[in-house]
């Protein structure tokens, strides 16, 4: 499986903030040809010339870098993100679609998990993209630790989940590809609003205790 990722062109929808930005500088040190996506073209190719010296980045508009890559990755807002991907559904048409977005509000009480009407971000993608292979991954990633320079190796379990076992078990090795990560598969993708939703509670133990906690499964 490693060996069908070497000439993958990643695109990250989204690829400006923080998320997308950390996954697009780990692929990009991976090997990977990345394509950052914004709303604004400008935005998203000095978002590249930022992380020149991580591998072989561009930046353009979200419809233009989903066109050209093999796998996208959709690291958007959530309010955003049914629209964009309404929009996109042609262009992502017999593509492996990765979807991290974690639908989340915030309140003086902290983060919490916002209701939603197919059950979570994940499968309103695989709705409005009935063409694309829709997986979800990367819920649980530290923004900052993957931007930090300084951190070699990340600790952490990437929670693969998705209908479809080939494109589940690609998104693994692409996850694996990052140091220190394992992608772990989760299961369907009913399943994914527990996993979006403990994104909650993992904001609220990094501010606890000043980390940037993830998770690891045990005894696999």
């Amino acid at each position: 499986m490693a060996d069908q990722l070497e000439d993958v062109t990643i695109a990250i929808l989204g690829g400006t903030g923080d998320q997308g930005n950390g996954l697009a500088r780990r692929f990009a040190l991976a090997g990977h040809r990345v394509l950052i996506g914004s709303r604004s073209a400008d935005r998203a190719q000095a978002a590249a010339e930022a992380l020149a010296d991580a591998g072989r980045v561009e930046g353009g508009a979200n419809a233009d870098v989903a066109a050209e890559a093999d796998l996208v990755i959709v690291a958007v807002p959530w309010d955003g993100h049914k629209a964009l991907l309404t929009d996109l559904a042609g262009v992502l048409a017999g593509k492996i679609v990765v979807d991290c977005v974690n639908p989340l509000g915030f309140d003086k009480q902290g983060a919490y998990a916002l209701p939603v009407e197919e059950g979570s971000a994940v499968q309103q993608a695989a709705a409005v993209l009935p063409g694309s292979r829709v997986v979800g991954a990367f819920h649980h990633v530290s923004a900052k630790l993957l931007l930090d320079p300084s951190v070699e190796a990340i600790d952490l379990d990437v929670l693969v989940l998705g209908d479809d076992r080939e494109a589940t078990d690609l998104v693994q090795a692409l996850a694996a590809r990052i140091p220190g990560v394992r992608g772990i598969y989760g299961g369907r993708l009913r399943n994914a609003h527990q996993v979006e939703a403990f994104t909650a509670n993992l904001v609220a133990i990094n501010r606890r205790y000043k980390a940037h906690a993830g998770i690891r499964v045990t005894d696999v």
